[in-house]
């Protein structure tokens, strides 16, 4: 990845945040849920995409099913998330291929950034469908054109052992699999050590 504000300045973010029942889980006891940690850091990506991109970012939501909210600003995230609770399963597949078939048709249309897009994923849990999640990623990366235009970083909170090995399998087995480029990067609870979501989520974007 190219370092430097360039990067971000010319880039489009979509954040998408599982908000599946096991969201509502403190990690620590007493602590805050994953669900509030969530909404922590997408309020810090939004202000700080707002720097360079006053339109704000889209921001999915998805369990067994999805809502895409467009143009979120920072004033506008804690309406989303006051309006949603976590509940329902994990279908990652979906809400994947509805973002990557969104960036690839605006691409087509000339209405994507220089840069590309970032697509940031806070999930807790295996996905339901894990061959479905590896299809839509590989799909993806064949209709890409260069190794930095779409970007996909999975954020996971908690610590399922099981989603920690699938993210894996994300990050280092897709190629192999058939995937083009090696467009995922997987970030999981042992990677963020001292960190709080917030910190990974802005280290992400500025990686």
């Amino acid at each position: 990845m190219v370092q430097g504000g360039s990067v971000v300045q010319d880039r489009d973010y979509t954040l998408i945040i599982d908000k599946s029942g096991s969201m509502s889980t403190p990690d620590q006891p007493g602590g805050r849920s994953r669900w509030n940690a969530a909404q922590e850091s997408t309020l810090a990506l939004a202000r700080k995409c707002e720097q360079f991109d006053p339109d704000g970012i889209t921001v999915y939501l998805f369990s067994g099913r999805f809502k895409r909210f467009d143009d979120v600003t920072a004033e506008k995230v804690a309406q989303i998330f006051q309006e949603n609770d976590p509940s329902g399963t994990t279908d990652l597949a979906g809400v994947l291929k509805d973002a990557t078939d969104k960036y690839f048709q605006r691409k087509a249309a000339g209405q994507t950034k220089a840069n590309g897009e970032t697509i940031l994923v806070i999930t807790d849990g295996e996905p339901d469908d894990r061959k479905a999640v590896m299809r839509v990623i590989i799909e993806a990366s064949r209709h890409m054109d260069r190794d930095e235009e779409l970007a996909i970083s999975l954020i996971q909170v908690g610590n399922d052992a099981t989603a920690t090995r699938f993210l894996k399998v994300l990050d280092d087995e897709l190629q192999g699999a058939g995937a083009k480029f090696d467009l995922v990067d997987t970030i999981t609870l042992d990677d963020m050590e001292n960190f709080t979501l917030t910190e990974v989520l802005l280290n992400a974007i500025n990686d």
